[in-house]
């Protein structure tokens, strides 16, 4: 059977634990061990996360995984990208905001003021979102609460610290910050000293495969023993595209709570075609990912809880109704809204379409997204020059049928769908290899 190794695959919406090894065909088999729920909780205003819960959910994930199987080569975590804990010494600064905060507006007029958006992507080659690391960070500036800072670890990074005591930054969650240089995958000097940052926070960033170390003697109590933590790509969609082995410019949705929409390319592209489009150069191993971060099933997720159905249901129902009305599922007000159904009515009206159906909704919400697919795979195909017949889905959004099949009648490509643990596995096969 080989080793054993252990993915924590945290995500917005959910986490889990997968055991992985390599069965007789010379694939990686994955067994899930622990699942539990995860999402942004408001406190003070706020939106933030229960990193402490999180922690605790970990812990339990690596027990029962010790439970099933003793000898475990060694471990690693994945998360969503973007979001951090500060540290001053070995005390977090809390809280944890979560991306989907409002902190940021103000940040965002100043940082812009200092270093136009354009000079910005010229020099890391990362899209414009409200809740990038550096906008994020500089509103940690603006409020104070650098002051006494030693330390930034992102999520993962934090995790992993708390299991072994060692602080040690990754390769592809770097690339998500908007803080690296897209020439040398470094802290951008520029940028640090222009916007008075601490750029000692962001060095010595290391790639995957590196071992982090052994879990402190309390977590080894607490989990009944001890497994060598590595790093993993510990951004998510890195995992998930490294899992699947795609060839170079080979398009690819990775779909969760966000859609990621993009190519493997050898070299980053930072022209104005890219800027304007806002599509990223993020980092992989030995390549770039060109591309862009799009709603994802975010909009079914927070409709499943608000009308208790499930996803399943929530495409029956959609396949009960004719309607064709359709709105831009990127706008601002869906990013966090108070009630998604309220948000999307009142979007739909300004469109001219009222007195609609659940059932309506759904199928909107359907075909939004669909067609949101199709105008970003014609914007990469406008940067790179190519055409793109095949789409790989990966992710939990490839399970669902109808979207698949909509965006293949709007997008008239051929969609291929994956609904494997994408994640989990490119975390598994980063420790096999």
């Amino acid at each position: 059977m080989g080793k054993t190794v252990l993915a924590i695959d945290l995500g917005a919406s959910s986490g889990r634990a997968i055991l992985g090894n390599y069965n007789a065909q010379g694939e990686v088999e994955l067994t899930e061990v622990h699942r539990f729920p995860n999402g942004f909780k408001e406190v003070d205003g706020h939106l933030v996360w229960d990193v402490d819960s999180l922690f605790r959910e970990i812990k339990t994930g690596i027990k029962k995984a010790l439970e099933k199987c003793a000898n475990i080569a060694s471990m690693s975590i994945d998360t969503w990208g973007v979001d951090y804990v500060l540290l001053q010494g070995d005390n977090p600064v809390k809280p944890a905001y979560c991306y989907r905060d409002s902190r940021t507006e103000k940040a965002i007029e100043e940082v812009h003021r200092l270093i136009p958006f354009d000079r910005l992507y010229e020099l890391t080659g990362i899209q414009f979102a409200s809740f990038n690391t550096i906008y994020q960070l500089y509103a940690d500036k603006m409020a104070g609460r650098l002051e006494g800072v030693t330390d930034c670890l992102m999520l993962p990074e934090y995790f992993m610290y708390l299991l072994t005591g060692k602080k040690v930054k990754e390769h592809t969650n770097a690339g998500t910050t908007g803080l690296y240089s897209v020439l040398d995958c470094k802290p951008c000097v520029e940028i640090f000293s222009t916007l008075g940052l601490p750029i000692h926070l962001f060095e010595n960033v290391q790639k995957q495969g590196t071992l982090v170390g052994d879990f402190i003697p309390e977590v080894q109590k607490e989990v009944g023993g001890n497994i060598p933590v590595v790093l993993c790509p510990t951004h998510d969609t890195a995992s998930a595209i490294d899992g699947l082995d795609l060839p170079l410019d080979e398009a690819y949705i990775s779909s969760g709570t966000w859609s990621l929409l993009g190519v493997k390319r050898k070299e980053a592209y930072t022209g104005p075609k890219g800027r304007e489009a806002n599509y990223s150069n993020e980092f992989g191993k030995d390549y770039f990912r060109l591309q862009k971060n799009i709603m994802g099933t975010w909009i079914l997720q927070c409709l499943s809880k608000e009308w208790n159905k499930s996803f399943p249901e929530m495409i029956k129902m959609a396949e009960q109704s004719s309607f064709e009305g359709t709105f831009d599922v990127n706008e601002a007000c869906f990013l966090a809204p108070n009630n998604m159904e309220q948000a999307i009515r009142e979007k739909l009206a300004e469109l001219g379409y009222s007195n609609l159906r659940n059932d309506d909704i759904s199928l909107s919400v359907h075909r939004s997204l669909a067609k949101s697919y199709r105008y970003a795979l014609k914007e990469l195909e406008n940067i790179t020059g190519s055409h793109y017949d095949k789409l790989t889905i990966v992710g939990g959004g490839a399970k669902n049928s109808l979207l698949n099949h909509l965006v293949e009648k709007e997008a008239h490509i051929n969609v291929l769908p994956l609904p494997v643990e994408a994640t989990a596995l490119g975390n598994l096969k980063s420790q096999l290899r």
